[in-house]
């Protein structure tokens, strides 16, 4: 069963044009990641989705209710965390859950057993006003306000974005618990890295969906034999390997770079021989499987 399906989604800003007929599809239960940088389109569709933007054209659905003229349904039927905390920071943690709790004509007592897990961790700051939380405590609140009422589908805008490495891991083992109840949950992030801990994944850049797939998919599907290099200085390196072969394709990966091109057989002496004509000395000259990030920069210099 589709819980969640865009079909064809335009929106613009005057002249900026946010989402150019973006479609995607996500099962029931499934942990779907909309994988793309700042400025992408992931914000403008989430919010399409979950029925606080108009697109220009096209039609999205939820459980198979449509966004548009079933709004109020939509509404009582998702669990939405926007990018920017958005509780009441006057509030206390506890006088937020019960706020939204009561909204939406439950209690915290109700379904403590799906927010469970995340509540026990911040239960220590149950008095605390909501903004003098932590990043990663605030996130946990949001999660847990948007868990509440126990919806069908969870949206979730960048939901780890600031947060540190411990509570990020944290946040994505409790996505991955909640198909055990039968949740279908939808998360948009700029790390590349997080889209490996998804079912499938979507590739969004400058409003168009580039690849849908699960992530083994897509690295599967990258063409060219892929060298991580790490020698000095980056610049010299960079230069160099942009001229060396056919078609050659190169972009920085932390203090190394990456590159492939087109030469049927190219070996890794190959590389260094070349970077040593070049008078770079190589530290190190590897052949490597692509990751999602490799495979989002391949596409995105081709669309």
């Amino acid at each position: 069963m589709i819980a969640i399906e865009a079909k064809n989604i335009v929106k613009n800003y005057g002249e900026v044009k946010a989402l150019k007929g973006v479609s995607l599809s996500a099962e029931k239960g499934e942990l779907f990641g909309l994988i793309g940088p700042d400025g992408a389109g992931k914000t403008s569709l989430m919010r399409i989705l979950v029925t606080l933007l108009l697109a220009d054209s096209g039609e999205a659905f939820l459980s198979g209710h449509n966004v548009v003229k079933e709004f109020k349904t939509i509404r009582s039927i998702v669990g939405y965390m926007p990018g920017r905390f958005s509780l009441y920071q006057d509030l206390t943690v506890e006088e937020n859950l019960n706020f939204f709790a009561t909204i939406f004509g439950t209690t915290i007592q109700e379904n403590y057993s799906l927010i469970r897990d995340i509540y026990i961790q911040i239960e220590p700051f149950k008095n605390r006003r909501a903004g003098k939380l932590s990043g990663g405590m605030k996130q946990k609140l949001a999660l847990c306000c948007a868990l509440i009422h126990r919806p069908e589908i969870l949206i979730l805008d960048e939901p780890t974005t600031g947060v540190d490495a411990v509570s990020r891991t944290e946040f994505w083992e409790l996505l991955k618990s909640y198909k055990k109840e039968g949740i279908t949950t939808l998360v948009s992030t700029p790390y590349m890295d997080e889209a490996g801990l998804c079912e499938r994944v979507a590739l969004i850049q400058d409003g168009t969906i580039m690849d849908t797939d699960t992530p083994e998919a897509i690295t599967s599907r990258f063409p060219l034999p892929l060298f991580t290099i790490k020698a000095n200085p980056m610049t010299s390196v960079l230069e160099a390997l942009r001229s060396f072969g056919k078609s050659p394709e190169v972009w920085i990966f932390g203090q190394e770079v990456h590159f492939c091109n087109a030469e049927p057989g190219i070996t890794e002496k190959q590389i260094i021989q070349y970077l040593d004509n070049k008078n770079i000395r190589t530290e190190k000259v590897n052949r490597i499987k692509p990751g999602i990030e490799d495979c989002f920069l391949w596409m995105m210099k081709r669309t």
